[in-house]
Order: structure tokens, then sequence, then C-alpha cells
């Protein structure tokens, strides 16, 4: 990856504004000048932030990609179809990565252009603390130093993995999606530690603290998540009783249940 990597988002969105701030934290960009962001005039006020970044900003496409060598198309899918004629004339030998859900490879090729080099991508918002998980597939024309610069770029915010397109729906659901379903269950626990007594503060930086803490055991110590749960629950003990609450309660079924309708709903956009 070049060390004057220049990087344009079209749109500027809560996504957008997140992973120009992750790549700006890790220097996956030489300053902020070199992250550019465009929308159209009467979404304006979405370019406040980058702009207060460092970051340039545009009300025309044209300008981004002159100034870009990585364009991400960082639009809503429905707005998707308004955007690509704007800019087919323009890819040339960009390197074009759509983070839009739902969005396939084969469209995004067939309305800009056969030679054009695409990536799909899904990465989550965790990328503006740099501790975000993005999965990407890879269009025909995406060379091996496509993909490397793809790695490097997005490593610096977090995880990245290669998979292949089929998984790109279902990792919307899990890692996409799933901070929503993490931030839920930090809410719950902390109303919970409220309701008997704990200061609210406290309560949140312990519910916060101890998802951060259960993911990197995982992660790290490559154990089974049942393993480490087990190791937690001592006979007829505090942890055991709460976790039969949870599954009266059908947390695990509810959870799989909301990866699986995120999943579905990306093939209806």
């Amino acid at each position: 990856m070049s060390a004057n990597l220049r990087v344009g988002f079209i749109g500027a969105g809560k996504m957008a504004s997140a992973l120009a701030q992750g790549f700006i934290k890790g220097q996956a960009v030489k300053c902020a000048s070199h992250v550019s962001a465009s929308c159209p005039i009467a979404d304006k006020h979405l370019l406040e932030h980058m702009k207060q970044m460092g970051c340039q900003t545009f009300h025309c496409n044209k300008e981004l990609m002159d100034c870009s060598d990585v364009v991400i198309l960082a639009v809503k899918p429905q707005i998707m179809p308004l955007v690509l004629p704007d800019i087919k004339s323009l890819v040339a030998s960009k390197l074009m990565v759509s983070i839009a859900a739902g969005v396939q490879l084969a469209q995004l090729q067939a309305d800009l252009n056969p030679e054009s080099k695409i990536v799909r991508l899904m990465p989550n918002t965790p990328c503006i603390v740099r501790e975000g998980v993005s999965v990407f597939c890879s269009g025909p024309q995406v060379t091996p130093e496509d993909n490397a610069t793809v790695k490097q770029l997005f490593g610096t915010v977090g995880q990245i993995d290669e998979v292949k397109e089929s998984m790109i729906d279902a990792v919307t659901g899990v890692s996409g999606s799933g901070p929503a379903y993490m931030y839920l269950i930090i809410e719950a626990m902390a109303d919970g530690g409220v309701k008997q007594g704990l200061p609210r503060d406290l309560a949140y930086k312990l519910a916060a603290q101890t998802m951060v803490g259960a993911g990197r055991m995982v992660l790290d110590t490559h154990t089974h998540p049942a393993v480490l749960k087990d190791e937690v629950c001592s006979p007829g003990g505090t942890t055991i009783t709460a976790l039969d609450m949870l599954e009266k309660s059908g947390l695990r079924t509810s959870i799989m249940h909301a990866v699986e309708a995120a999943t579905k709903r990306c093939t209806q956009i």
C-alpha cells in the first residue's frame, strides 16, 4: 500500500465517518487531507464531521474521483443505482470498494463496466476505535496487489478476512449489524445493575468492559465459548442460576433469529 494513498468516500454517513476516523487514527493515510468525501448539497450537513477531521469535502463525485486512489461507495443500497451511472465513465483503474449491504458484485460490475476493479466489503462501526471487523470478496478484475491494499487499509481499523461472496449477507447479519445487538445487551446488563443499586456510570462501565474482556478471551485463547462459559459456572452458583434464567427467556434463540432476520433483509434490499 502506497504511503501516499488517497481514499475517497462517496457518501458521508456514519459508516463513512467511522472508517475515515479509523484510517486517520491508524495512519493508513499520510494525513487527514488524503481522505475525502462527497455527498449532494442537500445532505451537506453530513460533511461537517469530515471537515472537522481535516478531510477534503465535495459535492461533485468527479472531483472526489480525481483525487482518490481507492473509492469507497458508502451510500445506502437504494441510492446506488443513482450514483453508479454518475461515475461510470470515471472509474478507469480506480479500486472501487462497495460497503452497501445486499448489493452484489455482478450488479456493481454491470452498472459500472466489465473492466472495473470492484471489491464488496462489509465493515462495522467499531472501526472508529480500530476494533472493527471487515470481510470482503473481490471481483474478477481485482489483482492480488489490489487485495493486498484492501487488507492493509482495513487492517488498520481492525480485523479483515476474505470470503466467498455467498457469505457476505450472513456476515452482515453477524458483524455488520452485530454491534447493535451488543449495545442492547450492554444496556440491559447496566439497567439490571442499576435496578440492584449500582450507579449508572459504573454499571455501564462494568457491562461494557465485561463484553470487551469476554470477546478478547475468545479471540486470544482460541477456546470455544462454551468452554469459557463453563469455566465461569460453579455448581449451584450465581452464574449458572443467571444462565438458567437467560435460557428460559430465550436469549440464545432470539439472537440466532436476529442474525437470520438481518441476513434475509440483505436479499430484500
